[in-house]
């Protein structure tokens, strides 16, 4: 232990109770096991630090509330809410007092108008005995709530002299009077302070059209403002604008213009004001291609200093901690994930963190208390699904709380390793290894995982796909082919649709691999991917359709002139059409008109209510392949999104999955 931290981190943990209790000892099964949704969803610690609430997976896709007193030895959770609508997660509940809490649902309602399911967020507070449930969504007339899918966001939990109240984008709908005074003849997003103690709200800023995000700084005043016009066909423009304020001031001013493209955006994206300074930082792109954290003051002269600046990846991720959202450092990803503070003290406190906890090295601060004294922490490995630990600073302790995935515990893990391996051109694509806990690493049957996205990358940590196939004794590689984000913009290119042949190839070279280093059996080769990752395992038959013996894709995309077609009916399309790009590489790399040069057996995995990659795309390519002659199997969950959050699902698909991938590849 390091002798910074004197708690007492070795102790037993606190006994918690999960919604849905699930034990690695009472499931044998893997499938179960790896599906199972995570026991800690969401936690947060209130004001004094005293006190903790945390969301929990119940029975099969539900989530129960619980909130804890910490100061109190022995004291047990109480379960304030249960939430088990179908359709409907609780993403996550905040303290907005000692004794009140915030909390956000998001419900997905199929418009009949548009044949589509569409997602709607609703907020709510409650007291911390579950007593008292409000919606928080203002008096409007419910003809103005039923258009409004966006239930509005909390920006700020503390306001100062304004104790009980938070700050939240609220969004009006205009009406038609037709002979009443109820009608609202506002528009676009605005903001407002609720007053939890009897639902009331006051005006903070007046709805904007074109407004689509407000940020407030750690002090509760609102000082940036994001804007993004939309032309005359109602479709987003591909610019955002930003304004801020200067200090207690109420007029807006330029600060910068992002704009949108197929590539990498260019300008400046503040995500954070940090009101002692009076700066902004955001992220931009340098000239190298690589994303930077910077700050621009905000005092008119708008003075630019770089401040996590690295010249082999993108710095990407902002760390903002406890009540006020306090900026204190950034991120970027290399062979691991790692952390920069600017802030002194918390830079120490990491430090001496990464010495007390040296087998969990991605630590992560969630919560705070509103004078940061008690510390909220997620703690984890590429190995241990990771564990939730209290940090008292004055007493300098470390104590652990709750298992993140309880259904783990005791499961022997692969470890992944860093990698990387030749494409055909030569380049060197870095990805991940992880074999089977014991195996010696040769002739295995090994499955190649393209990530999903495409504008996304594979990161080194616990993944329960990757560590299910591990246990079912398949090596898996997860390329992070060209077209991946976080390398910088040379890397991502014209992305992974308009440049699908680069990004291909360099999955397929990635099974290649595997075979040349001995690792992988010639005939024991699968791809398997979710996504983008689903449309790459697909697209792999296009280039090389001898490579695999079987493919599996989970909510692929299968026709990328659909996929441009279905965003026709949304305000992105323009965006989706640009990313997407035009020309023969629209039909050439579309996996469902290439069926015929398939010869890998398929199976299909979708939900009926996905709204990322549409159910189409799943039941034409299936069609494709059937009328081709092929080999293909779709499995639909009927009212299930792209995620397919249920244990159920989950176990049933990765149990589905195993048999065909050794029906195919042999045992």
């Amino acid at each position: 232990m390091n002798k910074f931290l004197t708690g007492v981190a070795g102790a037993a943990l606190l006994s918690l109770p999960m919604a849905s209790p699930l034990s690695a000892q009472s499931v044998s099964d893997d499938a179960s096991v790896f599906g199972a949704r995570e026991s800690v969803r969401a936690a947060s610690l209130s004001p004094s630090g005293n006190q903790l609430v945390y969301i929990a997976s119940a029975d099969d896709q539900g989530e129960a509330v619980y909130v804890v007193d910490l100061a109190t030895a022995g004291a047990k959770p109480k379960r304030i809410m249960l939430f088990t609508e179908p359709m409907a997660d609780l993403t996550g509940c905040s303290w907005a007092t000692e004794t009140q809490l915030v909390c956000r649902a998001y419900i997905s309602v199929r418009d009949a108008s548009i044949g589509e399911y569409l997602g709607v967020t609703r907020m709510f507070s409650v007291n911390s005995d579950g007593s008292d449930l409000k919606v928080l969504e203002g008096r409007r007339s419910m003809r103005a709530l039923d258009d409004v899918f966006n239930g509005g966001s909390v920006i700020a939990l503390d306001m100062p002299g304004e104790d009980g109240k938070v700050l939240m984008t609220r969004t009006y709908v205009k009406e038609a009077s037709n002979n009443t005074r109820l009608a609202n003849d506002k528009e676009g997003l605005g903001v407002v302070a609720i007053d939890l103690k009897d639902g009331s709200e006051t005006a903070v800023e007046t709805p904007d059209k074109n407004a689509i995000r407000y940020v407030a700084d750690d002090t509760g005043q609102v000082r940036l403002k994001a804007t993004q016009m939309r032309g005359a066909s109602g479709y987003s423009e591909d610019e955002i604008g930003y304004f801020y304020r200067t200090p207690n001031s109420k007029k807006w001013e330029q600060l910068s213009r992002l704009e949108l493209n197929a590539g990498s955006n260019l300008g400046f994206q503040p995500v954070a004001v940090d009101a002692k300074t009076n700066v902004a930082y955001g992220f931009e792109d340098g000239t190298d291609g690589f994303t930077k954290l910077y700050s621009v003051s905000l005092d008119g002269a708008m003075t630019r200093t770089p401040i996590v600046v690295r010249s082999d990846a993108d710095v990407d991720q902002m760390l903002l901690i406890g009540r006020q959202r306090r900026a204190v450092g950034a991120s970027f990803a290399t062979e691991k994930r790692q952390i920069e503070y600017f802030d002194p003290d918390l830079k120490a406190l990491a430090a001496s963190l990464s010495e007390a906890l040296p087998n969990h090295p991605l630590i992560n601060i969630i919560g705070a208390s509103s004078d940061e004294s008690k510390l909220l922490i997620a703690a984890s490995s590429d190995v241990d699904p990771g564990m939730l630990y209290l940090f008292d600073r004055a007493a300098r302790a470390l104590n652990p709380l709750l298992p993140l995935r309880e259904a783990a515990d005791g499961k022997a893990m692969g470890a992944m390793q860093p990698i990387s391996y030749p494409a055909a051109d030569g380049t060197m694509i870095p990805g991940y290894l992880t074999l089977p806990p014991g195996s010696d690493g040769k002739n295995l049957r090994a499955i190649v995982m393209p990530h999903g996205g495409p504008s996304s990358r594979d990161e080194w940590g616990f993944d329960w796909l990757v560590q299910y196939f591990a246990a079912r004794g398949f090596a898996v590689l997860q390329p992070n082919f060209r077209g991946s984000s976080g390398y910088g913009a040379k890397w991502f290119g014209r992305n992974g649709f308009q440049a699908w042949r680069t990004a291909i190839g360099d999955v397929n070279d990635g099974a290649r691999w595997l075979v040349s280093q001995g690792l992988a059996k010639p005939n024991g080769l699968a791809a398997v991917g979710w996504s983008y990752g689903g449309y790459a395992a697909l697209q792999s038959q296009a280039l090389d359709p001898g490579l695999f013996g079987a493919i599996v894709a989970i909510a692929p995309v299968t026709d990328l002139a659909k996929l441009v077609e279905d965003s026709r009916k949304f305000s992105n399309y323009r965006l989706v059409e640009n990313f997407v790009g035009k020309g023969d590489h629209v039909t050439a790399g579309s996996p469902a008109q290439n069926a015929a040069s398939f010869s890998a057996p398929v199976l299909l995995f979708h939900g009926t209510a996905d709204q990322n990659v549409d159910i189409e795309q799943s039941r034409i390519m299936a069609k494709a392949l059937e009328k081709a002659g092929k080999k293909v199997e779709l499995v639909e969950y009927d009212d299930f999104e792209h995620d397919l959050d249920s244990k159920s699902v989950r176990a049933n698909m990765l149990g589905k999955i195993d048999a065909f991938l050794r029906a195919e590849l042999g045992n």
